[in-house]
């Protein structure tokens, strides 16, 4: 297959490469896995006996749920998993190779070129890219919250963008409570926890939720702005009060959100599976987040969920490749395996088996040039 679906509403060409025929990862892996690490470490013989795992937020609690399955299975070492965002993931996967440098990212959007550059002029070119389902962004807000929320993209944006239409001219955001935004919503402050810029969650917002919601007023409408005039005019998050970075850890916002009945909080679908005890969903257009609204894209704020591998790595970072397939395996991905458990939506058969050849057999991803 030559091109993955995106959730923004295009589709994307693939990012896989093939590898030289008749040559095996393995055999591959040795003999330059070793020079590039004896050129970036003082000695092979140093290399971690942990594997190194960081990046986003939401991919965060899945990389964790393999290296203990992995760690229980295997008797190795547990990876050593760190949340950092997906843009701080990029930015220490693509600092070098050798043992000072992560082995995997785990991102919530895919790479963009200026991380790919970065990998490149680090000598990071070997690198391959695991698609490994979808998540939906979710809105949440504590059961003890009584009010059925349900709302469109655009009334989202009104309360949370930097900048809206007021009394016909674009200008910083005044509203400070839901009323204000919908008569029909309650008189309460407007308080939604969410991700920070570093955050590939943030970005996927922005690109999907805000643009959207910005494009749905009737003043953009009218105006006959264009994309680059949404992008331009319709990405910042208001910095006054009602939206406030929470950092790169969702389970303080889901904390919040309990503290907090009137308080919202945006992440990943897998944080509102874990605690649908005490959360719901906050509806878009009537469509709340689950399992078969996120796979289908019927719900409007849903994501591909990534991570990428440094192939100069496998075969002397130890257990490195066992980690890897048992990352890709069935167990792990396929509907009912354990990822799918913790709130990850899974993909279809014949994209994850695609997905499962590449990934453990080091196929290097193309060039990302735009």
């Amino acid at each position: 297959m030559n091109v993955t679906q995106s959730p923004y509403g295009r589709v994307r060409p693939s990012r896989r490469a093939t590898r030289h025929s008749g040559e095996s990862h393995e055999t591959h892996s040795h003999h330059r896995f070793g020079l590039a690490l004896i050129a970036a470490s003082a000695t092979v013989a140093s290399a971690r006996d942990q594997i190194r795992v960081t990046g986003s937020s939401t991919v965060f609690p899945y990389s964790q749920a393999v290296a203990e399955e992995f760690a229980n299975q295997t008797g190795a070492p547990a990876p050593i998993v760190e949340s950092v965002g997906t843009g701080g993931g990029f930015q220490a996967f693509c600092g070098g190779i050798g043992e000072a440098h992560p082995d995997i990212t785990g991102a919530s959007r895919a790479i963009k070129k200026s991380e790919y550059d970065l990998c490149v002029s680090n000598g990071v070119t070997d690198i391959s890219e695991a698609l490994i389902g979808n998540d939906g962004l979710s809105m949440s807000v504590s059961r003890a919250n009584t009010f059925d929320w349900d709302m469109t993209l655009g009334e989202m944006y009104m309360a949370l963008a930097a900048q809206v239409p007021v009394d016909g001219e674009w200008k910083d955001n005044p509203y400070t409570m839901w009323s204000e935004v919908n008569p029909a919503f309650p008189a309460t402050p407007i308080t939604v926890y969410g991700p920070p810029p570093t955050s590939g969650t943030r970005d996927a917002w922005v690109e999907i939720a805000m643009h959207k919601g910005c494009k749905q007023l009737d003043f953009v409408k009218a105006g006959g702005f264009d994309s680059a005039w949404v992008t331009e005019n319709c990405s910042r998050m208001r910095t006054d009060g009602p939206f406030i970075e929470a950092g790169e850890n969702d389970n303080l916002i889901v904390q919040q959100i309990e503290a907090n009945p009137n308080a919202m909080g945006i992440f990943g679908y897998s944080f509102l599976y874990e605690n649908n005890d005490k959360l719901k969903g906050v509806k878009f257009d009537g469509i709340e987040p689950n399992f078969d609204t996120i796979a289908a894209y019927d719900y409007e704020v849903s994501r591909p969920l990534y991570f990428y591998v440094k192939n100069a790595h496998r075969g002397v970072i130890p257990n490195l490749q066992e980690f890897i397939d048992e990352y890709m395996s069935d167990a792990a991905l396929q509907a009912g395996g354990y990822l799918a458990e913790r709130g990850m939506t899974p993909l279809p058969e014949a994209n994850m088996k695609e997905y499962q050849a590449s990934v453990t057999g080091a196929v290097n991803m193309a060039p990302v040039t735009q």
